[in-house]
């Protein structure tokens, strides 16, 4: 998968989108707005960190199987990278350099072979370049708290 737009989404995007915490609600402004544009694109990694997260048992405003599901489902209306070996093997040298975790730099590298610019995370340093793969935080303006 080449994507066109030069904006791949983290996981944390999509996260928020679905938050009710009220500490969240400007985020999840802003998650939805993002996920409402058509320039995005994401990951495979991405939409299982999204369906583990949504899910998980101490999640506050947890998904059931069936909502989480049909969300990623829902989610593939955006190009969607693989995770791939060359994937795998970018993410372990990109772990290596920026001493990132394994996770992180698959994400990074997910974005680069998508052919994406900008990565949108909060979890990343903003500002951040990655050799061509520059991290953007949507939520630096946002008064709301994580």
């Amino acid at each position: 998968m080449r994507c066109t737009t030069v904006r791949f989404v983290d996981t944390n995007i999509l996260l928020y989108a679905i938050s009710q915490d009220q500490d969240e609600q400007a985020k999840a402004i802003v998650a939805r707005k993002l996920l409402d544009s058509d320039d995005i694109a994401l990951s495979v990694q991405v939409l299982q960190e999204f369906y583990v997260q949504a899910t998980r048992s101490t999640r506050s405003d947890r998904l059931t199987h069936h909502q989480a599901s049909s969300l990623v489902e829902s989610f593939t209306r955006f190009p969607v990278q693989d995770t791939t070996l060359v994937i795998v093997r970018r993410a372990l040298a990109t772990r290596d350099r920026f001493g990132l975790s394994y996770w992180d730099a698959a994400i990074i590298e997910a974005a680069r072979v998508s052919g994406c610019r900008e990565l949108l995370s909060e979890d990343l340093s903003d500002g951040m370049d990655y050799d061509g793969v520059t991290v953007i935080n949507p939520f630096s303006g946002t008064l709301a708290t994580s």
